[in-house]
């Protein structure tokens, strides 16, 4: 009986982890260029002896990389990315990365996010432009022009999170590992006038929610039984 509790706890560990997730997607489920999180999780065998015993992993979390819609706005400081690949940006924590590229000048030229971080270049230093000096148009590649001239060049940066990543303000991660610039990558470009929108689906994601939801309410019954039969089992040895 004592296993079956283990069993069932570990059970809920795994679900109170994927229900963390699914709120958080659909928090964000209008958030611009915010990519999903998902949860692998696998089967742990138990050294008990003679049989083996099987528990739920506490999961590992990853990141959906399927690419949200884009929409339209014509701002010639919007960007959306195309390809898997992501914008770097200086926070107060350190280089991130996101897909959100809502970008605007500062009163010095400074191409920075809504939220004021600076946006780097493939080099990782801010990108500084002229405000005065014309109209900016950014190519595929992502160089930046004023009046004929490239003055800039926006980094893309590629990612890999396999050994874990953290969330930041801005739609923004933190991976683990560093990310490194995007050379001679002719699936990934730049385009200017269009955002990105969040990958989440949030009606599937209500859906998912209401499942564990249910599937750890089952388990919370399923252990006050087990709790009440071994109770149960106590009195009649005890008795006996």
């Amino acid at each position: 009986m004592q296993t079956g509790l283990y069993v069932a706890i570990s059970s809920q560990m795994a679900l109170e982890r994927r229900l963390n997730t699914l709120a958080d997607n659909i928090a964000n489920s209008n958030t611009v260029g915010f990519r999903g999180a998902e949860v692998k999780f696998n089967q742990m065998l138990g050294d008990t002896k003679p049989t083996k015993i099987s528990y739920v992993s506490e999961g590992e979390e990853y990141i959906n990389t399927n690419t949200g819609s884009l929409a339209r706005t014509g701002a010639s400081l919007d960007f959306a990315i195309k390809g898997d690949a992501w914008f770097s940006i200086d926070t107060p924590g350190g280089p991130a990365l996101t897909r959100d590229g809502r970008f605007t000048l500062t009163e010095t030229g400074e191409l920075v996010t809504i939220k004021g971080y600076p946006v780097l270049d493939a080099g990782g230093a801010p990108i500084q432009l002229n405000g005065g000096a014309g109209d900016i148009t950014v190519g595929a590649d992502g160089s930046v022009h004023q009046n004929g001239n490239q003055v800039a060049l926006l980094g893309l940066y590629e990612a890999d999170f396999s050994n874990g990543f953290m969330r930041y303000d801005n739609s923004a991660v933190m991976p683990t590992i560093q990310p490194e610039p995007v050379v001679d990558r002719f699936d990934v470009g730049v385009m200017q006038g269009f955002l990105e929108e969040s990958n989440v689906n949030a009606i599937q994601e209500m859906s998912q929610l209401i499942m564990v939801t249910r599937a750890f309410d089952n388990i919370t019954a399923l252990m006050r039984d087990s709790e009440g039969s071994l109770e149960e089992a106590i009195k009649t040895l005890g008795g006996s």
